[in-house]
């Protein structure tokens, strides 16, 4: 499975205009698996939400997988933490 520290992440990697599919996904990864943070399904579906939105099948995948061991409410906060992030890059 992918590692990678949240502290090697580079703003670049991460905005959506110039941000990596890849960069997105291992953030996804780390949070559903609790690698170097905190598990948390709400974050991991949001990073995942946005690598798939930059063409990520993987996370697409997991984002689906995820969505069936997490409430309603759990997906809609996940999903408007995700537009938020896209707002304020």
């Amino acid at each position: 499975m992918a590692r990678m520290q949240l502290d090697t992440v580079s703003e670049g990697q991460l905005s959506p205009e110039s941000g990596s599919s890849d960069a997105l996904y291992n953030l996804g990864l780390m949070y559903s698996t609790g690698v170097d943070v905190e598990a948390n399904l709400v974050m991991a579906h949001k990073w995942f939400n946005l690598a798939a939105m930059k063409g990520s099948e993987a996370a697409r995948a997991y984002r689906t997988e995820l969505a069936n061991e997490m409430s309603p409410s759990e997906i809609a906060e996940a999903q408007r933490q995700a537009r938020e992030w896209l707002a304020n890059q």
